[in-house]
């Protein structure tokens, strides 16, 4: 991800969830938080209800991927958290991306 920064530390998290702004679909929620830099910070959370240690890393590589994708249609400046619900277990690349872009465009972030 060349203009994106990883979110790592729990207090990062914890600071998009309280001050950010959600926005959920069936497969997916985002919050999404200005951080004041001219670069974007990604977290991704994949919880144990998803599935087990294979099925969590499968769907956290596609979120990054579709992120990593289309980076250079989302706004820059922000911190956005992306957390996986129990139904993004079994789905493919095609609905996860649609998903996402789908949350991009409702927080407004998408250009071009």
């Amino acid at each position: 991800m060349k203009f994106t920064e990883p979110l790592r530390k729990n207090y990062q998290f914890r600071f998009v969830y309280n001050k950010g702004h959600s926005r959920a679909n069936r497969l997916l929620v985002m919050y999404v938080q200005k951080n004041g830099t001219d670069r974007n910070r990604l977290g991704i959370c994949v919880s144990k209800k998803v599935g087990k240690s294979v099925v969590r890393s499968r769907v956290t590589r596609l979120i990054r991927e579709s992120y990593r994708l289309n980076e250079h249609n989302i706004g820059q400046g922000y911190d956005i958290v992306v957390i996986a619900r129990a139904a993004c277990a079994g789905s493919l690349y095609a609905q996860v991306e649609s998903a996402q872009l789908h949350l991009i465009r409702k927080h407004n972030l998408h250009r071009g």
